[in-house]
């Protein structure tokens, strides 16, 4: 960059990338600082064992569980953050998900603004990442000021009976929205290597394609890969980020910008705000509240798998979810959660995460299966924390709100039986779970309570955003990328406004529109 950017954005996943290409869009100069590199296009894209035995995409971090044992995340340092890795799966959160929702084990509290305030966001963000859906038969469906963006994608013969055979016994299913490159002039050809695998022709809407190559394109826009901040330093009242401390080409800079953007994902931007604790800042960056790296939440996840005697020939298995019993069902009256179709799952997955399960099993097992995951909300707990500890993140983790979590199971295992699929294996994805990670940089009206207020600004530091999972107070019950973008578009469109001047609500409708098309053009 020839001049010095006026905003350093620390992290090239969904929040930093929104962040990013909003702010780039309309006239300001951003540095990106990634720590990791670009994912190459290549055959190991779609390889079941370079992704899942060997994990070549996978960083190579140690970290800390709540018994101080080690253990390798499944985390990603590239382009685009994890979303890479994502099934593009893009959902709004409930209406009721922004008020007080009372679960069987506790409260899940209300957010500093509304449905109302970020639909508006929802709309641009799904439109922008090209989301095919059709909510009609979901019964939790919030309302939405426009259609979806492009149609659900196509549903095949054998989960189409699946969808029938739930309706008929008392669950509807709707279409999953997914962001995908599944229309005229598009790439996406249907393939089962969508979730945990990256795209290696690119159809698939993530961070990368979706946000950092249109917001690289507008000329505004530096990427700086392989440059891991260390800490971020304070001015002598505390009051202001006067510089990021980097660590690139074996050498440690000092970079500065007007205003500095965390987007490292909740784990990361949690831990970067607690080894940056100096005289100013004894307990952390933005933490006079003590909430940094509390109330972490990443969703109770169980995976279904229901076996049949006749093979299952679906390619794109990934086009359904079912929220019959999102907030309870006749039976139970408090939250369940969200349920929805994984990709096909294929034989080598199976045994790579399955100890001891010949690999010729897996094979036989993935053709005859149909394959669901459930996901439960999880509370946020003060107790739940990101920890800096001896130079390495700690994750102190007990899970909550299971009861919830296991009648949904049951549910959803009892209505896979009744499809035609009498046995179904379930395997939980709880421990060291670091997928729909957020809550650990709360947001919030109370600087007593939070770390930052309802634009992502720390209470603490004016000049300093935490835009990523972070920010949520909740976690509702399904993923979370979608409110991100949301969320980030909403922050950075008050960071124009306040900090620069620039208010994009009197921009005409035409500029708007041709943005977006800028974007797609630039992505094809």
């Amino acid at each position: 960059m020839e001049t010095k950017p006026d905003v350093i954005v620390i992290g090239s996943g969904v929040g930093g990338g929104a962040t990013a290409r909003r702010l780039a869009e309309n006239g300001v100069n951003v540095l990106i600082l990634e720590r990791g590199d670009w994912v190459p296009r290549e055959q190991d894209n779609w390889s079941v064992s370079s992704v899942f035995f060997e994990k070549k995409y996978t960083a190579h971090d140690t970290w800390l569980d709540a018994k101080g044992e080690a253990f390798r995340p499944s985390i990603y340092y590239n382009v685009g953050g994890c979303t890479k890795f994502y099934g593009a799966s893009l959902i709004r959160f409930r209406e009721k998900d922004f008020d007080d929702l009372l679960h069987v084990e506790g409260l899940s509290p209300a957010w500093p603004y509304r449905y109302k305030d970020i639909e508006p966001y929802y709309q641009e963000a799904e439109e922008i990442f090209n989301v095919h859906g059709d909510d009609t038969d979901d019964p939790s469906a919030p309302w939405r000021s426009q259609a979806y963006p492009y149609p659900a994608m196509a549903t095949e013969p054998v989960v189409a009976k699946m969808a029938k055979s739930m309706r008929e016994y008392g669950a509807r299913t709707s279409a999953l929205p997914l962001g995908l490159n599944h229309f005229e002039g598009g790439n996406c050809i249907r393939c089962k290597t969508c979730d945990g695998f990256p795209c290696r022709v690119g159809a698939k809407s993530e961070a990368e394609t979706a946000l950092i190559q249109p917001a690289l394109a507008t000329g505004r826009v530096t990427l700086s890969t392989n440059t891991l901040v260390q800490r971020l330093l304070l001015s002598e009242d505390g009051k202001q980020v006067t510089g990021v401390e980097v660590m690139r080409s074996g050498k440690v800079e000092v970079l500065t910008a007007k205003l500095i953007v965390v987007a490292c994902g909740a784990i990361n931007s949690a831990a970067l705000l607690l080894r940056s604790a100096c005289a100013q800042a004894p307990d952390g960056v933005a933490n006079s509240s003590g909430v940094v790296g509390r109330n972490y939440m990443a969703h109770n996840q169980t995976a279904l798998m229901g076996l049949s005697l006749k093979e299952n020939d679906t390619v794109f298995q990934k086009t359904l979810q079912m929220n019959e019993f999102y907030f309870g069902a006749d039976d139970y009256s408090f939250p369940l959660g969200h349920a929805q179709m994984l990709g096909k799952l294929q034989g080598g997955m199976l045994s790579a995460n399955v100890p001891y399960l010949p690999k010729i099993v897996g094979v036989t097992m993935a053709k005859h299966s149909i394959d669901w995951i459930a996901f439960t909300e999880d509370l946020p707990d003060p107790n739940n924390r990101v920890l800096w500890k001896d130079g390495k993140v700690q994750l102190d983790i007990r899970r909550n709100n299971l009861k919830p979590h296991k009648v949904l199971v049951k549910k959803l295992a009892s209505l896979i039986r009744l499809s035609g699929y009498p046995v179904v294996l379930t395997k939980p994805l709880l421990k060291h779970s670091t997928s729909h990670q957020c809550g650990t940089v709360k947001f919030g009206n109370d600087p007593a309570t939070s770390a930052l207020d309802q634009y992502c600004r720390s209470h603490d530091q004016d000049n300093l955003f935490v835009i990523d999972a972070s920010f949520m107070p909740s976690s509702a019950a399904v993923n979370p990328a979608l409110t991100i973008a949301a969320n980030a578009f909403r922050a950075a469109d008050h960071m124009l406004k306040k900090d620069f001047g620039i208010d994009v609500t009197k921009q005409p409708a035409e500029a708007k529109a041709k943005a977006l098309i800028y974007g797609a053009a630039v992505r094809r």
